[in-house]
């Protein structure tokens, strides 16, 4: 008991105050410290030495210390290391020794050492502290890095003759900095302010990056960062180059119910002496009333290879979109309109689909007679053309109402029949075409009746292995009307549509007559986590479709054959491949995917091979390999590379290599990039980038994974 009894009036005494009056002390800011020790004893009749243990708190601040002398007289107190201070949250302070008046807020602390948001240490001769705001630090070495025992110097450190920490703008004064690689001088700054860690946001300079490419040479990025208000913020980055005079810009703004952002550039340059380049990306979000949700982006640049001379984007086909939608249990409602606009060389914007409407309206219900599920669509499309030429100048509009009932039965052994009964109607209107009617309609019934027989085996060591035969049988009634196939040019056959009535993928093709599709799923499912699944497929029609092209795999009565299938392991690895082939093996397309994630590898490949096909405007068979991986040596350092080879042209289409160094202080990237295609408007270049980061200057903590050891 008798400690306690010391500690208690240890805390009256000096307060004057009664124990309830404690807390309403404590709140106010001006009021004494609180002191709780094991020892205490009193001096002279008025100075208070506390041994032992030692502990001070006032308001948000707490110390630590082996021996704290209260003089009464004066209200100071004298405190005798080693010292730990926690002023409030993110804050610590070490010292040696300290002066502080009796609030814990104004003194002098020596041999100090502040840590901000266990990132930033700053040390310094000494810290004096002002009204509890402000930090003067004398003669300070800031650094984020590890500092070791041995006097080796840290990777990186700014030496100030003063700095001031304002506690309540969270903002780092510098005066006489000095940035230090080692014990290296880089440059000098006299004057400096940085945001301390704690900070989330918070206007000024970002870290450089720095680029070399071919074709406008050596080049150094320099973002600066406005925080305009806490749902906005404006980002500007001049990029100075020999060749270029390029100014980046990035608007982000935040609402109550969405977001936006937009990204911009404006250059001047030595590939179009004289013009203005720029581009503009945006995109936002808006959540409207009763669910519906508004999206829209905006893609706009001045020429066609602006955009991949700069690295801003790889898309050859810009789109801008708007679009509302909402999507619910049993309902699904979406409308927008898209503007494309073609950055290939081969194309001609003005005879391409240019502005395309759609609308959709989809819903199902579950009538209790009837039974089953019945679905009910309507779907309207529209695009247009700026050309007036007859033919290349063509714009269609159509609108297509559907109606299914669907209801599946369990038979006798577990046998699985569905049951498709619907009804389309389609409406055409064809203009700047003189070759076909200018409106035109159809009514396309159909059916179908599916068996499946699903089987499942247990195994040992828990395997299951799943099998299950389809068959089916489907009839789609009417005539193809004369309307020009627009949009069902690329048709692809895969186990996700071996079953459909239609595998065209817009409504101004379908497919009609008699059709039987084969098929079986088969699949094995492993604890230990070896999953493999299988698909083959096949479908025979009554009468060849001349609208499938000849590498669909769907052409003439008997389609290719179709498998597909996929591997995955449980030490990472993922294998995926599709492929149709005919009864001689003469395959029409293939692709193969592999992926495989280790503790220290990542690797992915791919392998592309489509027979040439004039139907879908490819003269040549095409083929192509495409690599790219990691590899982290160590907890610091990680290496990584991509590749693309077109073999069809025996010639790689780009490659890049980099370097990445990550410590609990710094981050730093280096790569290598080369494209390798040619144009009239675009040459083969290499880009060297390098970008350097201090950690300790933003929210963000670092891990313990980049922390480095000492010794």
């Amino acid at each position: 008991m008798r400690p306690l009894l010391r500690a208690l009036l240890f805390l009256i005494w000096p307060l004057g105050l009664l124990t309830p009056a404690l807390t309403a002390a404590q709140d106010d800011a001006s009021a004494p410290a609180v002191l709780i020790a094991d020892e205490l004893f009193i001096a002279n009749d008025r100075e208070l030495i506390a041994r032992g243990n030692v502990e001070a708190f006032q308001g948000t601040t707490r110390i630590t210390a082996s021996e704290i002398r209260y003089d009464r007289s004066t209200g100071a107190l004298t405190i005798t290391g080693p010292i730990t201070m926690e002023d409030g949250e993110g804050i610590t302070v070490l010292a040696s020794a300290a002066e502080l008046d009796g609030t814990l807020r104004t003194g002098l602390l020596r041999g100090a050492r502040m840590v901000l948001n266990q990132q930033l240490q700053l040390a310094a001769v000494q810290i004096q502290r002002v009204n509890g705001r402000y930090s003067q630090l004398y003669k300070t070495a800031v650094t984020s890095c590890q500092i070791c025992e041995d006097g080796s110097p840290p990777l990186w450190q700014i030496r100030a003759r003063r700095v001031v920490h304002d506690k309540e703008e969270r903002q780092l004064y510098f005066d006489g900095a000095q940035f230090l690689i080692r014990n290296i001088p880089v440059f000098y700054i006299p004057q400096l302010r940085l945001p301390d860690p704690t900070v989330d946001r918070a206007t000024g300079f970002l870290f450089p990056s720095f680029r070399q490419n071919t074709e406008f040479g050596f080049g150094i990025k320099i973002p600066y960062f406005i925080n305009i208000a806490p749902d906005r913020d404006l980002t500007v980055t001049p990029y100075i180059a020999p060749g270029t005079r390029t100014l980046e810009l990035r608007y982000r703004q935040a609402f109550r119910t969405g977001r936006i952002e937009f990204n911009g550039a404006i250059s001047r340059d030595d590939e179009r002496p004289g013009d203005t380049r720029g581009y503009v990306f945006a995109d936002g979000s808006f959540d409207l009333e009763n669910d519906f949700k508004l999206t829209f982006d905006i893609e706009v640049t001045t020429d066609d290879s602006y955009l991949t001379q700069y690295d801003y984007s790889g898309k050859d086909r810009l789109d801008s979109a708007i679009t509302i939608s909402r999507a619910r249990r049993d309902e699904y409602i979406s409308g927008g309109l898209i503007a494309f606009k073609s950055l290939r060389e081969e194309d001609v914007n003005a005879e391409l689909p240019t502005l395309v409407a759609d609308g959709i309206y989809e819903a199902r219900y579950f009538p209790q007679r009837l039974g089953g599920e019945l679905r009910l669509a309507l779907n309207a499309h529209s695009h247009y053309r700026y050309s007036d030429d007859d033919i290349l100048g063509r714009d269609v509009s159509r609108a297509s109402a559907e109606a299914d009932w669907l209801r599946s039965w369990t038979l006798g052994a577990g046998l699985r029949a569905d049951v498709t009964l619907g009804l389309t109607t389609d409406l055409f209107n064809v203009t700047q075409d003189s070759s076909v009617p200018q409106t035109q309609s159809q009514i396309s019934p159909r059916g179908a009746v599916a068996l499946r027989y699903p089987m499942v085996r247990s195994g040992a060591g828990g395997v299951t292995q799943f099998l299950e035969p389809i068959f089916q049988v489907g009839w789609v009634g009417g005539d193809q009307i004369d309307v020009p196939n627009e949009e069902s040019t690329r048709v692809e056959f895969d186990g996700g549509n071996l079953t459909s009535l239609s595998r065209f993928p817009e409504p101004d093709r379908r497919e009609r007559g008699r059709t039987i599709a084969l098929g079986v799923n088969w699949a094995r499912f492993d604890p230990d986590g070896f999953d493999t699944s299988l698909t083959l497929g096949q479908v025979l029609r009554q009468d060849a479709d001349p609208a499938f092209t000849e590498t669909s795999g769907l052409g003439g009565t008997a389609s290719d054959y179709l498998v597909a299938g996929q591997i995955s392991g449980q030490n990472g690895l993922t294998l995926t491949a599709r492929t149709l082939f005919d009864e001689d093996f003469d395959f029409a397309k293939a692709e193969i995917r592999g992926d495989y994630f280790g503790q220290r590898t990542t690797l992915g490949g791919s392998y592309l091979w489509l027979q040439s096909d004039p139907g879908e405007d490819r003269d040549q068979s095409i083929a192509e390999i495409a690599v790219d991986g990691s590899y982290r040596v160590d907890k610091h350092w990680t290496a990584n590379a991509d590749w693309r080879y077109d073999i069809s042209i025996s010639r790689a289409s780009t490659a890049g290599v980099g370097v990445t160094y990550q410590n609990e202080c710094v981050s730093v990237g280096f790569s290598i990039d080369r494209r390798y295609s040619t144009s009239s408007s675009l040459e083969p270049s290499t880009t060297l980038g390098l970008t350097i980061g201090l950690r300790g200057f933003s929210a963000r903590k670092g891990t313990e994974t980049y922390t480095r050891t000492c010794g």
